[in-house]
């Protein structure tokens, strides 16, 4: 995949917080944590890296469970390249891209699901939950 620029940082798990003259009040609201596409959503109960293979093998587990019926979004882009260098002497520049990943907070929405029942798609959310390195909740929407 070619990008701008392939290599980034790091960064930590847990940002400083920097304090604002201007900032505003949290409303509560955010759009990563409500169901925006299906009436379905899984919901990561754990801030982690998620690697697009997991996030791929989730999705495809959903998908083969539920026979190609409804429709399933994936809502984390994994835009995140992480590199790895083989075990040689310091130096030499840093390694190439090995993975890409995701960075998911706490309560970020993983996958969404529309036109399934109730039941289909909590034993679809739980196959592919099985298949995330992290603990995840159903979430759904209150329909009339």
């Amino acid at each position: 995949m070619k990008t701008k620029y392939r290599k980034y940082q790091k960064g930590t798990k847990y940002p400083l917080k920097k304090k604002s003259k201007s900032a505003k009040p949290f409303s509560g609201v955010t759009t990563k944590s409500e169901c925006s596409f299906g009436s379905f959503g899984l919901k990561s109960l754990e801030a982690v890296r998620l690697s697009a293979q997991a996030l791929e093998a989730g999705r495809r587990a959903m998908t083969r469970f539920l026979k190609r019926q409804g429709r399933i979004w994936v809502r984390p882009c994994p835009d995140l390249p992480v590199t790895t260098k083989p075990l040689v002497r310091m130096g030499k520049g840093k390694g190439s891209v090995d993975f890409w990943v995701a960075r998911i907070k706490v309560g970020d929405l993983i996958y969404e699901i529309e036109g399934v029942t109730k039941n289909k798609a909590e034993e679809a959310f739980a196959l592919a939950s099985r298949k995330l390195p992290m603990s995840c909740s159903y979430i759904y929407t209150k329909s009339d």
